[in-house]
């Protein structure tokens, strides 16, 4: 009986000591995963998203569960706020081109105005050419305004874009027709070349010619007088490739990727000499985006640029903006 009763006091402490190692083993394995995710909702309060560690241990429990679903939490808050921070240093950046750009021309009209009203008003050697730097300032300054509408228009779903079929040389008849006075000015006649047969193209008229037009204005603008621009068209596959080539002064290679960005210029005295506002390319980026399209250049120092692109030869779906 006494022998009985031993036995089953082992059997009972050793249950109660199995008990207690049970216990303790899953209260340290708990606290450690507990702590673990105190550590991740402290990484993500503090934006410390680099501390960040995948959950370990065992998975399908409810603890697994909620662990890896706050990790991921981490890592999606992560990518949002650093778009953010891209979206705040973009806005930062644009908003002083802009204003860099606008303090130019906003300072001569003023100098020149300020010039007049002291006396130079009555002087005619010097009064017209005044009034005329005035008019080309303003000008510069309803270009940016034009532009900068475009852009925003583009991207925020605005501007309406329409899917029409038209012939290319009509296409390169109003581009150039738009830019005559300043080919005129510096005795350059673009020239085109389109292949016979060519069929008809689909896309925005309205838009693919100011594509155009910002294209052969800069080949004539950063070209010398006399200097050659010609638009070229012809078929490769289903496809139509338009190219606006020049003899010009040419795009260093280093320039090259950066050439659409927004008020990218690769010699800004010369550009704004030129009355260029910075966001040609950049609307022209844009505008083939919409068309499922992207520009290319080919182009080296002294010898001249190709920018050219594709367009179809059928009907395409609905643009949209880009």
């Amino acid at each position: 009986m006494a022998v009985s009763s031993a036995s089953g006091g082992s059997a009972a402490l050793l249950g109660l000591g199995t008990a207690v190692l049970v216990y303790a083993a899953s209260h340290v394995w708990l606290h450690r995963r507990l702590r673990h995710l105190q550590g991740v909702l402290h990484e993500i309060r503090t934006h410390e998203f680099a501390a960040e560690t995948p959950p370990s241990g065992p998975h399908g429990d409810e603890l697994s569960t909620l662990l890896w679903e706050v990790y991921r939490t981490g890592q999606s808050l992560e990518t949002e706020i650093q778009e953010l921070k891209e979206m705040e240093s973009y806005r930062r950046e644009f908003i002083g081109n802009v204003s860099h750009e606008l303090k130019t021309p906003i300072f001569s009209v003023q100098g020149f105005a300020e010039t007049l009203l002291d006396g130079a008003l009555d002087d005619e050697s010097v009064n017209r050419t005044f009034l005329k730097k005035i008019l080309h300032h303003a000008n510069r300054l309803d270009s940016l305004a034009r532009d900068l509408s475009t852009i925003t228009k583009i991207e925020t779903d605005e501007l309406d874009m329409s899917n029409e079929a038209f012939n290319v040389a009509e296409l390169f008849d109003a581009a150039i027709e738009s830019v005559e006075i300043r080919a005129e000015e510096k005795g350059i006649m673009p020239r085109q070349r389109v292949a016979p047969d060519l069929p008809q193209i689909y896309g925005d008229f309205d838009r693919l010619r100011r594509v155009l037009v910002n294209l052969v204005d800069n080949a004539i603008k950063y070209n010398q007088d006399g200097g050659t621009v010609q638009l070229e068209a012809e078929s490769q596959n289903d496809e139509v490739v338009i190219r606006v080539v020049d003899d010009g002064i040419g795009i260093s290679p280093d320039h090259l990727p950066r050439l659409t960005e927004r008020f990218y210029r690769v010699d800004k005295s010369r550009s704004r000499n030129q009355g260029g506002t910075g966001l040609g390319l950049a609307i022209v980026k844009h505008i083939l985006a919409a068309h499922d399209r992207e520009l290319h250049v080919e182009s080296a120092p002294e010898e001249g640029s190709t920018f050219y692109f594709t367009l179809p030869t059928s009907p395409q779906p609905s643009l949209q903006p880009a």
